[in-house]
Parts: C-alpha cells; sequence; structure tokens
C-alpha cells in the first residue's frame, strides 16, 4: 500500500493558480471515477476548498497522479509544477492529520476545514473509490482532529474568514450599522459572514442566489430580502458592502456591472470580499476607483491576530499530530504482512485437506482409528516441515545464519544445551 498525498494551498500557490486546479461539487464525482479509471491510483479522495486542492490516494505511479491534476485541468505540468506539494507515506498522514486539526488553515484552529473533510471523504464513498487504506487514514484522521480540539486551545479565539470579512469591513465604514449588505450565494461560508455582519445590525442585507429558495431560507434567518442572480445588475449599486461566495467556474460580477453600480452611487464607496475559488469577481475591478476589492488571500493579515498567544497548543497539538502518525504508520507497515499470512493459511489448509481426505479413505477400509490419527499428525509434520527444511539444506553459507536465525524466532525454538 503506497499512500500519496499532493496538491496546492494557500502556502504554496497563489490564488489565481489555486482557482485553475479547484473542483466544483458537481466535477467531484467525474474526477474522482476518471483518477480511478485511468488505473493511476488504486484509491482516491479529494479535498477542494478555497484555500486548497489536494488529492490523497493509493498509488505506486505517483508521478502518474499528479500528471492528471494538470490534465484534467487542461494545464501543462510545467505549469502547475512549482506551487505542488508532494508528501509520500507518513507525510501524507501527518498532513491530514494537520489540515483536520486547523494547523495548515490560513485560520489557525478553525473547524470548518474538518467538516469540508468529511465531505470529500463522503464524496469518494459514494463514488467507490475508497478503500482499506484511505478509509482507515481518515478515520483516524477524525479522531486525532478531534482529539486536538478538546485537548489544546487550538481553536481558542480563533479569527474565522467570515469574521475577519466583517471586522474589515468595520475598518472601512466604522460603524456598518447604516451600511447595506449583500450576500452572494446561500452556502455555509455565506451563511457563517451572514450571521457575523448580522450580529452587527446593518441597515438592510440582501441574499441575492442562483435558487431563490435557498435564498429565502437564509433570508428567513437574518430578516432579509432574497433575490435571483439576474436581479444583481439592478440591486448591485444599493449596496455598500457586497460578500460573495459561489460554485459558479466564472465571475458573476465583471467589470462593466462594478462601473455602472460605482456611477449610480455617484462614487459612494463599495466594499467587496470575494471568498470564492474560482473568483466570483473580476480581478480587474481592482482597478476601479470607490470599490475596495478584497479576495480570500487579502484577509490573512486580520486572521491572524492572536497566532502568537496560541503557540503554547500548537506544539501540544503537533506532539499529539506526531504520536498518531507513528501509531497509523505502524498499522500500515502490518498491514503489508497480511497477503503473506493469508497465503501461509491457505497453504496449511491445503496441507490439512489432504491428509484429512487420506485419513478418511484408510477409516472406510477399516484401518485401526489410533493407526489412523498416527499417520494423519506425521503426515501434517511433514508437510509443514517440508519446505522450510529443504530451503535449509539447500541455503548458500551467506545466507544459511540468517535463515537459522529466522526460523528460531518465527517457531521460537530452544536448542538443548
Amino acid at each position: 500500500m503506497q499512500l500519496f498525498a499532493f496538491g496546492v494551498n494557500h502556502h504554496t500557490a497563489p490564488l489565481d493558480v489555486r482557482e485553475h486546479v479547484s473542483f466544483t461539487e458537481e466535477s467531484m464525482q467525474h474526477a474522482l471515477h476518471d483518477l480511478v479509471s485511468h488505473q493511476l491510483v488504486k484509491e482516491a479522495a479529494i479535498v477542494s476548498t478555497c484555500n486548497r486542492t489536494e488529492i490523497y490516494c493509493n498509488t505506486d505511479t505517483p508521478d502518474k497522479a499528479v500528471g492528471w491534476l494538470a490534465d484534467f485541468h487542461h494545464l501543462r505540468t510545467g505549469v502547475l509544477e512549482p506551487y505542488l506539494y508532494k508528501l509520500p507515506r507518513e507525510q501524507a498522514v501527518k498532513h491530514a492529520f494537520r489540515v483536520a486539526s486547523g494547523l495548515d488553515s490560513m485560520v489557525l484552529g478553525e473547524a470548518q476545514i474538518l467538516g469540508q473533510m468529511k465531505n470529500a471523504v463522503k464524496s469518494a464513498e459514494q463514488a467507490g473509490t475508497l478503500g482499506l487504506l484511505l478509509h482507515k487514514m481518515f478515520q483516524r484522521t477524525f479522531f486525532v482532529a478531534k482529539e486536538v480540539r478538546t485537548s489544546t486551545e487550538i481553536g481558542a479565539c480563533s479569527v474565522s474568514m467570515a469574521a475577519a470579512a466583517a471586522r474589515l469591513a468595520e475598518r472601512i465604514f466604522g460603524n456598518i450599522s447604516e451600511q447595506k449588505v449583500l450576500f452572494i450565494g446561500a452556502g455555509e461560508m455565506i451563511e457563517l459572514c451572514a450571521a457575523h455582519f448580522a450580529a452587527r445590525h446593518p441597515m438592510h442585507i440582501t441574499v441575492a442566489n442562483r435558487t431563490v429558495e435557498r435564498a429565502k431560507t437564509l433570508s428567513r434567518r437574518f430578516n432579509a430580502h432574497p433575490i435571483s442572480l439576474g436581479e444583481l445588475q439592478d440591486q448591485l449599486a444599493l449596496h455598500d458592502i457586497v460578500v460573495t461566495s459561489t460554485a459558479s467556474p466564472l465571475p458573476i460580477l465583471g467589470k462593466g456591472m462594478l462601473e455602472r453600480a460605482v456611477k449610480l452611487r455617484k462614487h459612494r464607496p463599495i466594499f467587496i470580499v470575494d471568498l470564492a475559488v474560482p473568483r466570483d469577481v473580476e480581478p480587474e475591478v481592482a482597478e476601479l476607483d470607490d470599490v475596495f476589492l478584497y479576495y480570500v488571500d487579502d484577509l490573512a493579515d486580520i486572521v491572524r491576530e492572536g497566532l502568537d498567544n496560541r503557540q503554547g497548543a500548537v506544539t501540544q497539538a503537533e506532539t499529539i499530530i506526531d504520536l498518531n502518525v507513528m501509531d497509523f504508520m505502524h498499522w500500515v507497515a502490518t498491514r503489508q504482512t497480511v497477503p503473506t499470512i493469508r497465503a501461509l493459511r491457505d497453504q496449511a489448509e491445503e496441507f490439512r485437506q489432504h491428509e484429512l481426505g487420506r485419513a478418511h479413505k484408510l477409516l472406510a477400509k477399516g484401518e485401526d482409528p489410533a493407526k489412523v490419527l498416527e499417520l494423519l499428525s506425521r503426515g501434517l509434520i511433514n508437510k509443514f516441515l517440508h519446505l522450510p527444511s529443504s530451503v535449509l539444506n539447500q541455503a548458500t553459507d551467506g545466507e544459511r545464519e540468517q535463515l537459522i536465525e529466522l526460523v528460531n524466532r518465527l517457531y521460537q525454538l530452544r536448542h538443548p544445551q
């Protein structure tokens, strides 16, 4: 079993690279089937969030698996290579444990990534690409994440991306109670953002979504007004703050739409936070005056606040993770003996069946049962010992000493003094 993980994240790749290798919820099943059907990997699970795209797999050809990621997204491998991390065996296990525990997140200790990893595992299970190795690894991953969160203060005072967006809005507008807020999307990230902004009692909240029914559901929670994405053209200029996070593969807000909105607002500033990967807002929008555009990577400084106070918790968490990595790798090592043990048992069963059949025939002929039992036991002993005895007798001088030591250890032999 060759465990291998690779991918890009906010540490290794800028946003414009990450968005080119992200997977939508709709494409996940196809991607998993495609990866496994080419026999590049035996098992696979894909974690794709705004901060990372990484693949966990069981493969004998890691380089080919890495090449698949570029091919699937129609990229040249050389373009992606500088940003990739490749983690074999225990490095992959440790990385999974750190990610699930919130140690590798832009927001140290954030809990959202654990749910995202569980969703990735669920997708792999539905696709039929999760085998014994990855199943066991993710089981241990979730156990470790729970232990880290309950045994340390890693999540204490964690500043989430949603909270960071609200804090940034306050830095620009001061008190946002006089501002109108527009949320685009209705997923988990928008729901978190809406909770943080609603707690600051803005003047008005609007929720825009492709499916209006989902917008209505979220709007009821926060006393907001639901609209469809088709209404954005007319509604955009009415809002001071825009927070967007959808799964759209293409930008929703373009430069032309924002130019029109700014003109209608008579150049009153508009603050936009785009938490989507791929991005919902065209990069050219940042060129406009009176538009304050922030992408997910721009919030890094805010979410790192309080990091120094949590270094003790990080050290504790790393210790827990290291111990569990050792334990899991021991389990992996023991699994490597399973085929040999199974073959040994199969051979022993073959010997047993042969001698048992021979004994039945002798009994049917009326032979003495005691004599038959004696023959049965001697036959089994001879069959079990014939092959190892032959190997020992035929061993070269260089092999013999090692084989003798191994046999003594396997059978716990004690030689007479």
